[in-house]
C-alpha cells in the first residue's frame, strides 16, 4: 500500500510539490533461478503531485525477448497473523496448512475491554492541559449500559432503539474520493522488508499454492436491503456465514445488469479549468451522480450536468474553493460541502470555514453556517451526511445541522483531554474522538444518533494508536496503522470490525502494507478510503500489484474476502488477469463492483463480482484508442473520483493546476454502454 500526496490549501499543509512524471522500472532478473524468489513489493510510489497533470502515467510497454516472469503476490491462502498493538480480548491462533515454525502467537489482550462512558464528549478525568507531559490516562467509566448523556442535555437511558436501522437510500452507490496525501517523510513507497528466510519461505509457499490451484471458492452468506449500499458499507452484518470458511445461504443479486455489449463510447469530457493567477492547485473534491444529473466541483463552483449528454444543467456559484465534500446523498438528493469563504491567495490562504448544503436536482443551496469555539471560526477537516444530519468535524471542534434547514442541532464537548477528530456518515454516524496527550493517544469509537449526538455504543481502542478511518459505519468497520507497522504511508495496518449495538470489538483482521493495496486517510479525512468495499458481512479488498503469469512483463492483483465475524480469509478471490489491476469501488446488493486499470494498449473496465461464486461479470470496457486511454490514464483509482451506475462510468480529477504536459487535460470524463 502506497501514499498519496496530501491536498493542498488545508490548514496546515501547503501545495503539493512539483509533479514528476512516474517512471515504470523492470524487475531485476534473479541471479540465481534456482533458488525460490522472495515475494515481490509493489514498485515505489512516484514523485508526490497532483494526479491527472504531466505526462499521462501509461502503463508499462513490454520490453522485447522478455523471459516468462515467476507468478508473484501475497500468501492469499493464509490468515494474516495479529500484529503490534492488539487491542481487547485477541482472537484464538489461527491455524492454517501454510503456518510456519515463525508464526508468532497472538499478542496479549489489552487490559479493560469496551466500556460505555458516562456522556458523548465527557471529559473522564482531564489532565492539567492537553499535551500535558506524564499526565495520566482519562478514567475508566461506570459499568456497561449505564446511561449516556447527549452532547449538553440530560441523561437519557442507553439501549433505546440506534438511530438509523432502517435502511439508508441514496441515488446509486459510489466510492469514496480520494485526494492524494504527502508521504510520510523516511517511509518507503514499496511496503516493509520481511526476514530474508521468512520471506523465501513465503514464497515456495505461494508457489506452490499456485500449482494446487488458484484458490478455493465458496458460497457466502446472504446479505441485507440493498438500500443501505453507501460508498463503501453495506448491509447491517445480521446474517453470517459458517466460521472460517465463509459459506452460507444463498446471494442476492444487485441492480447492475450486463448489457449486451459491454463496449463503451465517450459520453463527454469536461476541459480542466483555469486556476486564477498565481494560484498552482486548487481542490476540486467533490463528485455525485444520479439518474438524471452527474454534478462535479470545479474552481469555486459546483456544476450539474446532463448524466448522458454532458450539457450544464445548473451552476451553484461559491467565493471560494471546494475544500471536502461528503460522499453520502439523502434520500431526496441532498448532500454537503466545506468552503472556503474567499478565494486564496499566496498571502492569505484562507481557512476551510463554511459548511452548505444543497440539492443535486437543481443546484439550489439550501443553506450556509460557520460554527466557533470561543470566539474563532472553526476551519474544519471533514463532513458528511447521516439520515438528515450534517456533521463536520476538525481537531478544533465540531457541529451538526439539519440538512433541510441548517439548524444547529448539536456540537461536541471540547476540551484539553477529549475532542472530535472528526466523522462517518451513511447508515449510522460514527464519531473518532480523541482523549488523552500525544503519548498516551485512546481513540473513542462512538455510535451516536444523527438526531441528537446521544451515544449509543463505544469501543476504546489500544493506547498509541494516533489516527483512525472508518471504513464502513453498518458494519461498523475502522482501519488504523497500529504502531506505524504497515510501513508504506497508507494508514492500515489493520481492520477492526466493531458491534455498534454493544461496542463490542468483534474481531480484528491483520492487513500487511506489503500485501494488501488498500488506503485509507484517518488524519483528517475520516471516511476517505480507497481499495476496498464493505458489504454482506464481508471486507473486500485488492491485493498488492505483483508479477504477472504471463510472456513478458506484466503486473495484476487479485480482490480478496476476509468475515467480518471471523477475521479470516473466505477463500474466495477474483483475479485481475494478466496487465490489468483490480479496484473495489462499492457494494451493489451482495456484488462487488470493482474497476480495471488497464493495460498500454487496452481500455479500462467496469466488472461485477458475485458475492458467492466471485464469478467476474463484464460491465464495461472502455474505448482502446490512445486519445481516450491518455485520459482515463490520468485517473488513477487511489486519487481520483470513481463513480459507476446503470451503465455509466465517470472519472474525475481532485485538482486543477496551473501545470501543464501540453496536452489538453480534462476535470472529468464520462463512458456509456448501449
Amino acid at each position: 500500500m502506497t501514499q498519496p500526496p496530501q491536498p493542498p490549501d488545508q490548514p496546515g499543509f501547503g501545495p503539493p510539490p512539483e509533479p514528476e512524471p512516474p517512471r515504470l522500472e523492470k524487475p531485476s532478473q534473479p541471479e540465481q533461478p534456482s533458488q525460490p524468489e522472495q515475494p515481490q513489493q509493489a514498485p515505489a510510489a512516484p514523485q508526490a503531485q497532483p494526479p491527472g497533470f504531466g505526462p499521462p502515467p501509461e502503463p508499462a510497454q513490454p520490453p522485447a525477448q522478455q523471459p516468462p516472469s515467476a507468478p508473484g503476490g501475497p500468501d492469499l491462502s493464509k490468515t494474516p497473523e495479529p500484529g503490534y498493538g492488539y487491542p481487547q480480548a485477541p482472537q484464538p491462533p489461527q491455524q492454517s496448512p501454510q503456518a510456519t515454525p515463525q508464526t508468532p502467537p497472538p499478542a496479549a489482550p489489552v487490559p479493560g475491554g469496551p466500556q460505555t462512558p458516562p456522556g458523548y464528549g465527557y471529559p473522564q478525568q482531564p489532565p492539567a492541559g492537553y499535551g500535558y507531559p506524564g499526565q495520566p490516562q482519562p478514567g475508566q467509566p461506570g459499568a456497561y449500559g449505564q446511561p449516556q448523556q447527549p452532547y449538553g442535555q440530560p441523561q437519557q437511558p442507553y439501549g433505546q432503539q440506534p438511530y438509523g436501522q432502517q435502511p439508508y437510500g441514496q441515488p446509486y452507490g459510489y466510492p469514496h474520493p480520494t485526494v492524494p496525501m504527502q508521504p510520510h517523510p523516511g517511509q518507503p513507497g514499496g511496503g516493509r522488508k520481511g526476514n530474508a528466510t521468512l520471506a523465501i519461505i513465503v514464497a515456495a509457499v505461494v508457489a506452490i499454492a499456485l500449482i494446487i490451484g488458484a484458490g478455493v471458492w465458496y458460497s457466502s452468506a446472504g446479505g441485507d436491503d440493498e438500500k443501505k449500499n453507501t460508498a463503501n458499507s453495506g448491509d447491517s452484518g445480521g446474517t453470517k456465514g459458517a466460521e472460517g470458511d465463509g459459506s452460507g445461504g444463498a446471494t442476492t443479486g444487485g441492480d447492475e445488469k450486463a448489457p449486451a455489449d459491454p463496449s463503451a463510447k465517450v459520453l463527454f469530457q469536461v476541459p480542466a479549468p483555469k486556476v486564477p493567477k498565481d494560484t498552482t492547485t486548487i481542490v476540486t473534491s467533490g463528485s455525485w451522480m444520479t439518474d438524471k444529473v452527474y454534478a462535479k466541483s470545479g474552481v469555486a463552483e459546483v456544476v450539474g450536468y446532463d448524466a448522458a449528454k454532458g450539457s450544464e444543467l445548473w451552476t451553484l456559484d461559491l467565493p471560494g474553493p471546494v475544500c471536502e465534500a461528503s460522499d453520502h446523498v439523502t434520500e431526496d438528493g441532498r448532500t454537503a460541502i466545506i468552503y472556503k469563504p474567499k478565494m486564496p491567495t499566496k498571502t492569505d490562504p484562507q481557512s476551510c470555514t463554511q459548511v452548505a448544503a444543497f440539492d443535486l436536482a437543481t443546484g439550489e443551496k439550501l443553506w450556509s453556517e460557520t460554527a466557533k469555539t470561543g470566539t474563532q471560526e472553526i476551519s474544519f477537516n471533514n463532513v458528511t451526511v447521516s439520515g438528515n444530519t450534517v456533521a463536520a468535524g476538525s481537531t478544533s471542534g465540531g457541529a451538526a445541522w439539519d440538512i433541510t434547514s441548517g439548524k444547529a442541532l448539536w456540537a461536541p464537548k471540547t476540551s484539553d483531554a477529549c475532542y472530535d477528530s472528526g466523522y462517518g456518515g451513511g447508515p449510522k454516524m460514527v464519531a473518532v474522538r480523541k482523549c488523552g496527550s500525544y503519548e498516551q493517544r485512546q481513540l473513542h469509537i462512538q455510535t451516536i444518533d444523527p438526531k441528537d449526538g446521544k451515544v449509543l455504543s463505544e469501543y476504546k481502542m489500544a493506547e498509541g494508536i494516533e489516527y483512525a478511518a472508518v471504513v464502513s459505519t453498518d458494519p461498523l468497520v475502522v482501519a488504523a496503522d497500529v504502531g506505524d507497522s504497515a510501513g508504506d504511508g497508507s494508514g492500515i495496518s489493520d481492520f477492526f470490525s466493531i458491534d455498534n449495538k454493544s461496542g463490542e470489538l468483534r474481531t480484528r483482521i491483520s492487513a500487511p502494507g506489503e500485501e494488501f493495496a488498500a488506503r485509507c486517510d484517518g488524519i483528517t479525512r475520516i471516511e476517505h478510503c480507497s481499495g476496498l468495499a464493505v458489504g454482506k458481512d464481508r471486507l473486500y479488498i485488492a491485493t498488492e500489484e505483483h508479477e504477472g503469469t504471463g510472456d513478458g512483463y506484466s503486473r495484476t492483483n487479485e480482490v480478496v474476502a476476509f468475515d467480518l465475524s471471523t477475521g479470516k480469509q473466505t477463500g474466495q478471490r477474483a483475479d485481475a488477469g494478466d496487465g490489468y489491476t483490480i479496484v473495489p469501488l462499492r457494494m451493489d446488493g451482495d456484488n462487488v463492483i470493482a474497476y480495471k486499470r488497464p493495460p498500454y494498449d487496452k481500455g479500462g473496465q467496469v466488472v461485477s463480482i458475485d458475492g458467492g461464486s466471485f464469478k467476474e461479470t463484464k460491465l464495461m470496457e472502455n474505448p482502446a484508442e490512445k486519445s481516450v486511454r491518455d485520459v482515463e490514464a490520468r485517473m488513477l483509482p487511489q486519487h481520483a473520483e470513481i463513480l459507476y451506475a446503470q451503465g455509466r462510468l465517470y472519472m474525475s480529477d481532485v485538482y486543477a493546476s496551473d501545470l501543464s504536459s501540453g496536452d489538453k487535460e480534462y476535470l472529468a470524463i464520462a463512458f456509456g454502454t448501449g
